[in-house]
């Protein structure tokens, strides 16, 4: 059982590189898994799984890959910025009124509900709901 970990662990390190490649936490455990089951059998379809999840969600909300464009998508649609007087961070939460939140087109493949907003000249996912920054798109 150990060798079988043992084998897992170096072919989850192997598959790390390629799997930080993976666009978003589903993409990148469905490629994880691919890639640690053809390198160690079941165990390194889990743990290869797991890596790829994790690595994919390094880009946030967005996805790595559709950072770039999604940023020359805001920068084209040109909408005007609100004033926010405190710091723009994951979590902070927007004020009630004042600021206009913009749908994010389905090609960008980010959960349905987020919208996008510009605050201070920074494009930001936010959650309407809760009027809450998700992610920061600089």
């Amino acid at each position: 059982m150990q060798k079988k970990l043992g084998i897992a662990v170096v072919a989850a390190l192997l598959v790390a590189p390629m799997a930080a490649q993976a666009q978003g936490l589903v993409g990148g455990a469905e490629r994880g898994a691919e890639r640690g089951d053809r390198a160690a059998g079941p165990v390194g379809g889990i743990v290869g799984g797991a890596v790829g999840a994790a690595a994919g969600t390094v880009g946030g909300i967005l996805g790595v890959d559709e950072r770039p464009r999604f940023h020359e998508y805001v920068v084209r649609e040109h909408h005007p910025s609100y004033h926010y007087d405190e710091d723009v961070r994951d979590g902070a939460v927007l004020p009630e009124r004042g600021v206009e939140y913009y749908d994010v087109p389905t090609e960008y493949k980010v959960r349905p509900g987020y919208r996008y907003t510009i605050i201070n000249d920074r494009p930001v996912l936010v959650d309407p709901v809760t009027r809450r920054i998700v992610e920061i798109l600089d």
